[in-house]
């Protein structure tokens, strides 16, 4: 099977021009990235800010064109203009801030957008909405308007967009930046469920570390370049790496260390809460 997502040292510059046109400054933002995503994996690309992720982000459907190598989707290249339509249908993203991507006055109208404007029967488009709005939790609101929805429900109102076009992959950049605590886990919860159940392939942006440990893959990106990758257990267990590329341990993998400074001895690849509680009792037994 090939994979989703194929990179292989796909850079990209941005160039800063004065105002009469001529090239001020050359900025790298992505050099020399090569990466593969399987289909149906959940992928993590991890950075602070300057770190080059989102501009690695909008690589993946075609809203920006490599400077040097390539990058495939679904084995297109995203450098060939006849290929963005069919790229952008396998790949959908969703950005930070969900009041970019909605535009109908009643949820369920803006969710079959998408669809209708692929040329999808009316009788699909229903059937799309009606399942998208029920796979992200939000089918209780589709007669209503996005305006009065919170944040995180507005996020997944766009999420359910993207999925009534039916993607094979969907992006997240930094989708749950605007939102509160809950809003966030509905959210990340939502998008786990999918990869799970639909087989559909995620890849989150982030800089919270929180919302990647139950991810299959991480890439820990900086200064344009992959600085780490691994699984979440691997990476977790560097944190004085992390630290370098400014990103810290989740909470429950931060407290396991804190632990085992102390001489209490924790297993060192903590992912989340029951983990720790479990290497806690399990210390406590021993004693």
């Amino acid at each position: 099977m090939r994979p989703m997502i194929q990179a292989h040292e796909l850079a990209y510059e941005y160039f800063r021009r004065d105002e009469e046109g001529n090239v001020t400054e050359i900025k790298r933002a992505l050099d020399g990235i090569s990466l593969q995503v399987k289909a149906g994996d959940f992928i993590g690309i991890l950075g602070a800010n300057g770190s080059g992720k989102s501009t690695f982000a909008r690589h993946l459907n075609a809203l920006l064109v490599p400077s040097e190598g390539t990058l495939l989707v679904d084995g297109r290249d995203t450098g060939k203009e006849e290929n963005t339509f069919q790229i952008r249908q396998t790949a959908g993203m969703v950005f930070q801030n969900p009041d970019n991507q909605i535009i109908a006055n009643v949820v369920e109208e803006d969710v079959g957008f998408g669809p209708e404007n692929l040329g999808v029967p009316t009788e699909e488009i229903w059937r799309r909405v009606e399942e998208s709005l029920k796979s992200v939790g939000m089918y209780a609101y589709r007669k209503h308007s996005p305006n009065k929805l919170s944040g995180g429900q507005k996020q997944r109102v766009a999420i359910a967009g993207i999925l009534a076009m039916r993607p094979k992959c969907i992006i997240l950049d930094e989708p749950t930046a605007m939102l509160d605590p809950a809003g966030r886990s509905n959210v990340i919860e939502a998008m786990a469920q999918i990869n799970r159940e639909e087989n559909i392939t995620v890849i989150l942006i982030t800089h919270n570390m929180e919302e990647v440990v139950g991810a299959d893959y991480l890439y820990v990106m900086d200064e344009g370049k992959i600085g780490m990758e691994g699984t979440p257990r691997q990476i977790f267990t560097r944190a004085e790496e992390l630290e370098r590329y400014r990103l810290t341990l989740p909470e429950a993998a931060r407290m396991a260390l804190l632990l085992r400074q102390k001489g209490i001895p924790i297993p060192p690849d903590v992912l989340d809460r029951q983990e720790l509680i479990e290497g806690i009792l399990k210390c406590k037994y021993n004693t």
